[in-house]
């Protein structure tokens, strides 16, 4: 969330992010109801004052005078009320325009409408190519008994799975070289619920306008798409300390995403699932923003190094402000080369926001003068499975149908060639 001051002395600067970014926002309503809203807390500020004031006289004042100074006290109350009655509609039209207010885009951010209009920025090694025809991932882990679509779409419905044999030992690979790698960089580990209360999603950006993408309960909360939601809310109205180095967590967590907007598109195999596992990097830092653009390269880097560690080329792309969402600031995204299909696929986000999640979280820090700030946050993917598992086996196949094990994962998967086929 932006500052309302900040919005009106820089109102066109907020309407050309916003169009940068191609969201609707009314910044001229938004602006008039902020009018409506001040005047409103004057005139109830005014009649308070003046409510004390007769409060005074009527201690002291008797007979007829009391009774009169007592029936314009009543007068006064009942104009109380129903100012304050028009003040709580004014106030929920205000909370409603302020939270469609998007983050302003850095400067840097490449202008264009959607994922299509992405740059690249760099490139890591060489598509891969065979001397044989290759399969698709679908193929090739279904032949070797690491996975079954279609008992998972009998039992989970559309676009469900289960992982089983060595893609189970696989997937729990990937994740103890993460947590190894990225726990290494001085990320706190932490295990964090997906069942999440309204406030945590309204906080990070993605409630309202993302509701139709969540799973909601009976209850009124939400299962989470990624571990920063309850990541950046596990410090929710608190005052942290950022004296000496920025809060950093390596999160863990189960998502599920419904894919709203995704029907038709990846129905075949495991790019785009309701249900997966994923390592988020969170962070929270000085409000330095110098500070905000180091610790985005950073977390970025974070996951390049993994990407090469596990051998697979990739590129990375700066996002265009159409493929921004509400509150970044910027956005680096990774993407792994996927023979199947001759084509980069996303594995990975990395974020800034300023103040945006903090402002809505009532997240804050002192500074070295003793004031009160709202910290900036920063989150990337570390890595997500079943995602990845596409991009090792499609990349690592041989021509006999079996996988070759990345080196970096065969300690953890016990042997260097997946051909389990029972």
């Amino acid at each position: 969330m932006l500052d309302i001051h900040f919005i009106r002395e820089n109102a066109d600067i907020v309407k050309a992010g916003a169009a940068k970014k191609r969201i609707d926002a009314d910044i001229d309503r938004l602006l008039a109801v902020d009018d409506e809203r001040k005047a409103l807390r004057f005139e109830l500020d005014s009649k308070k004052a003046e409510q004390n004031r007769r409060s005074s006289e009527i201690q002291r004042a008797s007979g007829n005078e009391r009774e009169k100074l007592i029936e314009a006290m009543q007068h006064l109350k009942n104009g109380m009320a129903e100012s304050e009655e028009r003040l709580k509609g004014v106030m929920e039209e205000w909370q409603r325009l302020m939270l469609t207010v998007p983050n302003i885009p850095d400067m840097s951010v490449p202008d264009g409408a959607s994922d299509a209009d992405n740059l690249e920025v760099k490139r890591w090694g060489t598509p891969t190519e065979f001397d044989f025809t290759p399969k698709d991932h679908v193929e090739l882990m279904t032949a070797l008994g690491m996975v079954d679509f279609e008992r998972g779409s009998k039992v989970a419905g559309f676009r469900g799975y289960f992982l089983k044999g060595d893609g189970v030992l696989l997937a729990n690979a990937v994740w103890q070289l993460a947590l190894k790698h990225f726990s290494g960089k001085k990320l706190v580990p932490m295990s964090v619920p997906s069942l999440v209360r309204r406030e945590a999603f309204l906080g990070t950006g993605y409630l309202p306008q993302g509701e139709e993408d969540l799973y909601k309960t009976q209850d009124g909360e939400y299962l989470a798409g990624t571990a920063e939601v309850a990541s950046m809310a596990y410090h929710m109205n608190e005052i942290i300390d950022l004296a000496a180095d920025p809060v950093q967590f390596l999160s863990f967590s189960p998502c599920f995403r419904r894919e709203a907007g995704a029907h038709g598109k990846d129905v075949r195999g495991l790019i785009r699932v309701h249900e997966f596992f994923k390592w988020e990097q969170v962070i929270l830092c000085r409000a330095e923003h110098d500070e905000s653009v180091r610790l985005h390269e950073w977390l970025n880097r974070n996951t390049e190094e993994f990407i090469e560690l596990l051998g697979i080329p990739y590129h990375t792309v700066v996002n265009c402000g159409g493929d921004l969402g509400l509150g970044q600031v910027k956005k680096y995204d990774i993407e792994l080369w996927v023979p199947g299909e001759k084509t980069y696929r996303e594995i990975s986000s990395a974020s800034y926001f300023h103040d945006f999640q903090t402002r809505r979280l009532n997240i804050r820090y002192r500074d070295a003068e003793g004031n009160l700030k709202f910290p900036h946050s920063l989150n990337s993917t570390a890595i997500p499975t079943p995602r990845v598992l596409v991009s090792i086996v499609e990349n690592y196949q041989q021509q006999d149908g079996t996988v070759r094990v990345p080196e970096a994962l065969v300690p953890y998967v016990g042997k260097s060639v997946i051909g389990w086929t029972r």
